[in-house]
């Protein structure tokens, strides 16, 4: 199988419940939920069927987390749709996610994005940093040695980012030296989307999207625009 190179963290402040949940299903645990006193967040780490780990986190109350735990206190909890077929008990849901990327040179890397890409550190944890890129999503950058995941040459991810400015971020993606292109132009062949794709320093492939209003896209942009 292809090398994994990111993982998910779903943020929730039902960590035990979550954990009760989890043991009893059919899922392999990578790491178990061993929380101790003192540290700024807890978790555990489960493995999906195809090899992705899903880390459960809960942020504490802690110096490290003061910027983000005023964010995550307003942030409403993601419940199923009550049609929806799952074993999940009512009243479990997730307030958030983070996205985690594996990188050689965190210093490097770290500039890029809040440099050359504009992102706001909120969460500094030495070896890995996490910024917000939407109500409820963040963008983790993790140092490969000591992160779950090592740094590979192939990446098994793209990161998306949504935008009502995508002539503009094309302009100037696409004459920064910083940027790396894939995409010659804005790719506008598909009625539901117009998009374009670059790199990062690493090699990770970074796309701007933005949804066209149609009608396969209602329920998405219905979302976004309570956003």
């Amino acid at each position: 199988s292809e090398p994994k190179s990111v993982a998910i963290a779903l943020i929730t402040d039902q960590l035990d419940e979550w954990f009760d949940y989890i043991e009893k299903q059919d899922v392999e645990i990578k790491a178990p939920y061993n929380p101790k006193e003192g540290r700024p967040h807890h978790g555990f780490v489960a493995i999906d069927p195809e090899g992705y780990f899903l880390e459960f986190e809960r942020f504490n109350i802690h110096e490290e987390n003061e910027k983000l735990s005023p964010v995550l206190d307003k942030s409403p909890t993601i419940y199923p749709p009550n049609d929806q077929n799952t074993t999940v008990p009512p009243g479990l849901g997730f307030k958030a996610t983070v996205v985690w990327f594996y990188y050689k040179d965190m210093e490097g890397i770290q500039r890029f994005y809040e440099d050359v890409m504009g992102f706001d550190l909120i969460v500094d944890q030495g070896w890995a940093k996490i910024y917000p890129i939407s109500p409820s999503g963040y963008f983790g950058l993790v140092d490969e040695q000591r992160g779950m995941h090592n740094f590979a040459e192939q990446k098994a991810v793209t990161m998306s980012f949504w935008t009502d400015r995508l002539d503009d971020w094309y302009a100037y993606a696409s004459t920064h030296e910083a940027i790396k292109m894939r995409s010659r132009k804005i790719e506008d062949g598909s009625p539901e989307y117009r998009a374009f794709v670059g790199y990062d320093p690493e090699g990770y492939y970074i796309e701007w999207d933005v949804f066209n209003d149609v009608p396969d896209n209602e329920e998405l942009l219905k979302i976004l625009k309570e956003q």
